[in-house]
This record gives C-alpha cells, sequence and structure tokens, in this order.
C-alpha cells in the first residue's frame, strides 16, 4: 500500500503542469533588463566564438567578423525587427509561418522547423555547458590537479544534470540574475579587450605583421573578398539570440494604453532591445576576434592549445594575471550556463506551445518535468557524442540557428509580398536577405552536416510522435465551443415540443428542394420517423483539417419548406457530435437529439485515411465513438442511426 502511494505521489508530481515563465505574462520590465535576459543566451557566445572564427578562418578572422556583423545590422535586425511588429506576443517566426502556410503543408513545415528550433536549443545547453567546463579545466588553479578528457565530458554533464535539476524543482526567472550577469561578463569583457588592444598599440609591427600575412597568403582584395564569402559562414554562432528576442516581447513593459492586439508601445520597445542587443554584440565580435588574431599564436587555437575554445580567457589569464583571469572564468561559467537555462526554458515553451494545438502531443507532454527529464537525457546524449567538444557541436548549433533565421526572413518576406499596397522595395530587400540567409545555411550544412543529422533526428521524432498522438487523439471531441445564431436556436426550440430532436446529416450537393425531399422521404423511410415528426438538416463544411480545435458557428437557413443546419469545422463526425451535445444541453428538458446517417460502402481503411487527413469517410461510426468518449452514460448520449 505504502509503495502505492509513494508512486502515486510520483506520478502527480511528475506530471504536474509547472512551466517556466520564459514567455511571462504576469509581470513586464523595462527594455534593457529583457535584453540581458536574451543576452545570457547571444553575449555569452563570446565564451567561443573568437576561437571558433580563428579556427575557421584563420589570420581572416576579423574580415569575415566583419561580414557577418553587417549581415547582423542590415539582414536579421530588419528581419527580426518585422517580425516583432507582426508577432507582438511572443510567438515567433515559426507562428508566422503557420499563419502563412494553412492546411497540412503549413503544420509540417512547421513539425520541421521545431526540429530545428529543438537542435538549436539542445545543443545551445551542450555547447554552452561544454565551454563552462573547458574553462573550468583550463584555470590554472584547476588544471593542476585533474587533466584528461574525459573531465570534460564529466564536469559538462554535471553542469547539465544541474540545470536539468533547476528545471525538475521549479524554474522561476530571475530578470535580476541575468542583469548582474550580463554586465559584469561584459564588463569583464571590456577590460580584456581593452587591455589587448593597448598591447596591439604598444607592439605596432603586430597589426603591420597581420595586414602582409593576410595579402602574403591570399593576393589581391577581391580574392581575400572571395575567400570571406565562403567563410563567414562558419562564423554563424555570432547571429544566435534575434529568436530568443521576439519569444521574450511578453516580458517587455510597453506604454499604459498599449491596445493588447497591436501593442505600440511593447514593439517599439523590443525595437529597442533588438538593436541594442545587435550593436552591444558587433562591437564585441568584431573588437575580440581582432585582438585574439593578432595577440594569441595560430597554433594555440587548435584543439589541445592553450587557447583552444577559451581564446578571450587565455588573453585575461596572459596580460591580467591569475586572479582577474579566474574571475573572468567563473563569470563565464555562470553565464554560459544560464544561457543553457535560457534554452531549456525556450524547448519547455516551444513544444507545448505548438503541439498540443495542432492535436499532437501526448499527454505527458503537457506537463514540465516529463520534458525536462526527456531534454537532459538527450543532452547526456549529445554530449558524450561529442565528447564535450565545442568546435565540433558548433555546426550543429549554427545548422539550428540558420534554419530559423532563414525561415523567418522567409516569412517577412513573404508577408510583405502579401502585404496591400505591396512595396516593391520591400520586397526586393527581404528576399535578398532571405537568399543571404539561405545561401549561408547551404554553406553551413555541407562544412558541417552533423547539425542537418541531429536535427533530422529531433525532427523525425517529433513528427512520428506528433502523427501518432494525432491519431490516438482524433475521437476527441476537438471544439473549444458551439455558437448558433438565432434563426438555428429558433429550429431548435420548435423541435424541443416533439418526442425527440431528429437531426439528417446530409452532404449537400444541389442545396434545392429536390435534393431535400429525397433525403427526407429515404431516412423517414429507413428509420421509420412518424410524418409528424419534424426533422432538421445539418451540414458540415470542411474547414481547415490539419486545425485540431476551433469554435463551431452554426447558422440556420430554410430552403423551401426545409430548415437547414450550417457549421463549419475541422472534422465532419467530431463537429456532429459537438453540436449533438450541445442541443441536448440547451433544451429545457435535457432532450436527446437523434442522428440519422446513410449508408457507406467502401473500404474502411481507405475511410479511415479520408478521416484522419481530409476530415471526412465513415461518419457516422466515427460520430458514435466520439460521443461514446465525450459522454459515458449511454443513457445521456445522442442517438445514432445508420440506414435501417
Amino acid at each position: 500500500m505504502a509503495l502505492t502511494q509513494i508512486r502515486n505521489q510520483f506520478r502527480r508530481w511528475l506530471l504536474a503542469e509547472d512551466r517556466p515563465a520564459a514567455a511571462g505574462h504576469e509581470k513586464t520590465h523595462p527594455w534593457w533588463q529583457v535584453m540581458c535576459l536574451t543576452g545570457v543566451d547571444y553575449f555569452s557566445t563570446l565564451g567561443y566564438q573568437p576561437g571558433i572564427a580563428a579556427l575557421a578562418a584563420g589570420a581572416l578572422s576579423p574580415i569575415a567578423t566583419l561580414v557577418l556583423v553587417l549581415l547582423t545590422l542590415f539582414g536579421a535586425l530588419p528581419i527580426y525587427r518585422r517580425v516583432a511588429m507582426i508577432s507582438p506576443h511572443g510567438e515567433g517566426s515559426i507562428s508566422m509561418l503557420a499563419q502563412l502556410l494553412p492546411w497540412w503543408q503549413g503544420k509540417l513545415f512547421v513539425l520541421c522547423l521545431l526540429g530545428f528550433a529543438a537542435t538549436d536549443f539542445v545543443i545551445t545547453i551542450t555547447l554552452s555547458a561544454a565551454d563552462a567546463a573547458a574553462h573550468v579545466i583550463e584555470n590554472p588553479l584547476v588544471k593542476n590537479f585533474f587533466e584528461g578528457k574525459s573531465l570534460g565530458v564529466a564536469i559538462t554533464m554535471l553542469l547539465i544534470a544541474m540545470l536539468g535539476g533547476v528545471f525538475l524543482k521549479g524554474f522561476k526567472e530571475a530578470i535580476g540574475i541575468a542583469v548582474l550577469l550580463v554586465i559584469a561578463y561584459l564588463s569583464l569583457n571590456m577590460v580584456t579587450i581593452g587591455t589587448g588592444f593597448i598591447q596591439i598599440a604598444k607592439d605596432p609591427s603586430l597589426l603591420a605583421n597581420w595586414q602582409q600575412s593576410i595579402f602574403t597568403q591570399h593576393g589581391s582584395i577581391f580574392n581575400i573578398l572571395g575567400v570571406v564569402a565562403l567563410i563567414f559562414p562558419k562564423l554563424a554562432l555570432g547571429l544566435s539570440g534575434f529568436e530568443t528576442g521576439v519569444v521574450l516581447m511578453p516580458l517587455v513593459k510597453g506604454n499604459a494604453n498599449d491596445d493588447h492586439h497591436t501593442p505600440i508601445g511593447r514593439i517599439q520597445n523590443t525595437y529597442k532591445l533588438l538593436t541594442a542587443a545587435a550593436l552591444i554584440m558587433s562591437f564585441f565580435l568584431l573588437t575580440s576576434s581582432l585582438v585574439t588574431t593578432l595577440l594569441i599564436p595560430e597554433e594555440a587555437f587548435k584543439k589541445g592549445g592553450a587557447a583552444y575554445g577559451i581564446a578571450l580567457s587565455y588573453l585575461s589569464h596572459k596580460y591580467l594575471g591569475e586572479g582577474f583571469g579566474t574571475a573572468y572564468d567563473i563569470t563565464t561559467i555562470a553565464i554560459l550556463w544560464f544561457a543553457g537555462a535560457s534554452a531549456m526554458a525556450g524547448l519547455l515553451n516551444i513544444v507545448p506551445r505548438y503541439l498540443p494545438r495542432y492535436g499532437m502531443a501526448p499527454d505527458w507532454a503537457r506537463a514540465t518535468r516529463p520534458l525536462v527529464l526527456l531534454f537532459t537525457l538527450i543532452a547526456f546524449i549529445v554530449t558524450w557524442i561529442f565528447q564535450a567538444d565545442v568546435e565540433a557541436q558548433a555546426g550543429a548549433y549554427a545548422t539550428g540557428v540558420l534554419v530559423l533565421m532563414s525561415s523567418a526572413a522567409f516569412a517577412v518576406a513573404l508577408s510583405v509580398r502579401k502585404a496591400r499596397p505591396r512595396k516593391l522595395h520591400k520586397v526586393l530587400m527581404f528576399s535578398t536577405i532571405t537568399v543571404v540567409f539561405i545561401y549561408t545555411t547551404i554553406v553551413n550544412v555541407f562544412e558541417k552536416p552533423e547539425g542537418v543529422r541531429i536535427a533530422a533526428f529531433f525532427i523525425g521524432t517529433i513528427v512520428v510522435t506528433s502523427l501518432f498522438s494525432r491519431v490516438m487523439r482524433s475521437t476527441e471531441l476537438r471544439v473549444e465551443t458551439v455558437e448558433m445564431d438565432s434563426t438555428a436556436v429558433s429550429f431548435i426550440n420548435d423541435d424541443t415540443r416533439q418526442n425527440k430532436v431528429r437531426i439528417i446529416a446530409n452532404r449537400r450537393q444541389a442545396g434545392d428542394d429536390e435534393e431535400y425531399r429525397i433525403k427526407e422521404q429515404e431516412v423517414r423511410e429507413d428509420n421509420h420517423i412518424p410524418d409528424n415528426d419534424r426533422v432538421l438538416f445539418l451540414e458540415i463544411q470542411i474547414s481547415d483539417a490539419s486545425q485540431f480545435t476551433e469554435t463551431i458557428m452554426v447558422e440556420g437557413e430554410m430552403v423551401g419548406d426545409y430548415r437547414i443546419l450550417r457549421a463549419k469545422g475541422a472534422a465532419v463526425p467530431n463537429t456532429i457530435a459537438a453540436i449533438l451535445l450541445y442541443i441536448r444541453d440547451q433544451t429545457a428538458e435535457h432532450k436527446l437529439p437523434h442522428a440519422y446517417f446513410g449508408w457507406v460502402e467502401g473500404n474502411p481503411i481507405q475511410y479511415l485515411m479520408r478521416f484522419l487527413l481530409f476530415g471526412e469517410g465513415d461518419t457516422a461510426v466515427v460520430t458514435r465513438e466520439v460521443l461514446r468518449r465525450a459522454e459515458p452514460d449511454p443513457n445521456l448520449r445522442p442517438g445514432i442511426h445508420v440506414g435501417g
């Protein structure tokens, strides 16, 4: 008995809905504070970005970084400012595509994007934890005691486990902590980079030698630009953070008189957030790339080298002493770890936000803790596969980031093209940005195909799980509410005076008197309905079969002497069942309505697929099953009649 109680308590704890407030709705904050919350992910990439840039571009790292900065300021920033304007409630660019691409093609496209989003967030957790572990291991105070690659994997997994433990307990978003971390981290980076420029000023030959080396290796400026065009996609980690910025929009304080649907104050403050973050990051990307390239020997960047994965930390220890260097490492470890918390919060919000609405989430996906355990386990597996190697995971991370940004650019370009009046210069501008992001994504995929492999795993898992869940939930009622106009209500009220409310399910064809006369005659004969009992016709038009739930509007109409109830729904059987239950509950004596269907002949598998994909099929059988699940008591269940 005690074991059963413990098991039940554990189950209740595990399945309790306790979502992190990453898209918070309780309290808003000044935009610069929310920027710091976004910045624990965005700015923390400084911990590994300079080293990755040096490995990818060598002496051309500063020039390739300049191209990345231009793409940030004149590509990513305009795109996400537009996303903030169109989607001001934190839905992000994925929601824009879901609205622009209806039916199943839109749903499947969104599922694929969720796979890339999962890749982005999971690799953020593992890569950030791996780089935090690298800073622990390479700190001179620690390095003297421990050696070996396995230590990096162990520390990385420990940090991931601690992160999972925080969310299992219940994550409370702390903007104050994010503000302190960002201010401390950027301040220490400013001191380190400033010290680097002082060292360069003391030895001008460093700059001259660098300039000479790039022209010696690559010749003319045109050759350099050609090489940079091929290289800069490898630096795409510096673009992360924009999607998080728009997802966190509900936290941004707007104006007191903001309209709910178009909160101008919140949108304008989000513009400030995105612009400030982009300018700050651009400054640090350029300056850090320059000082690390000029001051760190090329061999130190390579695997096993003293600056591998920790370029700025290397400079802080070398020029500012072990005390300052240790303080830099501690701050870096903290912000990298908190970047993982931001990514986990993003996962826990983005998965339940879309999949349940599509009917594509298992019941346990509504609770936070099972998802935390799942994502923590996946993070362990990814860490083990990559052996906590920062550079090895960079391609997968960049793939997730670039696919999301390319989809955002595509969504914005599509929305601008559909806008009225259409502005050609904006269409051309956003289309060009989209092409650049797609090019960057393709180059990155060819260079680092492991990102696509990981994304394919997530996509496959999400699609298979989602479709299985959709099939299992297909016989749910799937209707939020039912509303009837006055004509429809009067039809129902008239029929409650007779013994039964009789409804004939009809698939409209000609829609004239003759069609309804023949249909009524067949139903009366097959079901022995008395001549003095009145009947209603019910016709359902498919709206969007890929939707899962919606509000049903029922309208009454007279066609000659025949009374028709017409409605739109995602699935015919589920909509009929919901209307029957609504009629039962609205009648004064709760009289059970009876629905009459014609015979259905043909392949049952074919009808099943038609129902799952197009919302039609063997309507009577599915309607009966939906009613059985919605109303357990057979005495309170509306009647279903097929043929005689």
